[in-house]
């Protein structure tokens, strides 16, 4: 394992729009793999994943949505602050993060 310094204070200024960028990037991303996802677990004449002030959903399946749809947003939001995060190290020499 490498040893990594501290951030400098222009790094993380410089990063931050990279980690904007990325966060968005990666709602978008996780937003498309979570309809795939449950289109492909559900029926998929299915309205979507359920809302939870839907009425006619069970709590099992409202919880179970959010379940999977928090694991996704996680997962997804990792991987491309890492990978955004290893990028701007390549081009910078700097690791922007702590």
């Amino acid at each position: 394992m490498t040893n990594r310094t501290q951030p400098t204070t222009s790094a993380k200024i410089l990063y931050r729009p990279v980690g904007l960028a990325s966060s968005v990037l990666a709602g978008v991303v996780a937003g498309a793999i979570y309809k795939k996802i449950w289109a492909a677990a559900t029926d998929a004449d299915d309205d979507g994943p359920p809302k939870p002030l839907e009425r006619d959903q069970t709590l099992k399946m409202i919880f179970g949505a959010a379940l999977i749809q928090g694991a996704i947003f996680a997962v997804v939001k990792a991987a491309t602050q890492r990978g955004g995060a290893r990028v701007f190290e390549r081009a910078t020499g700097e690791w922007p993060g702590q």
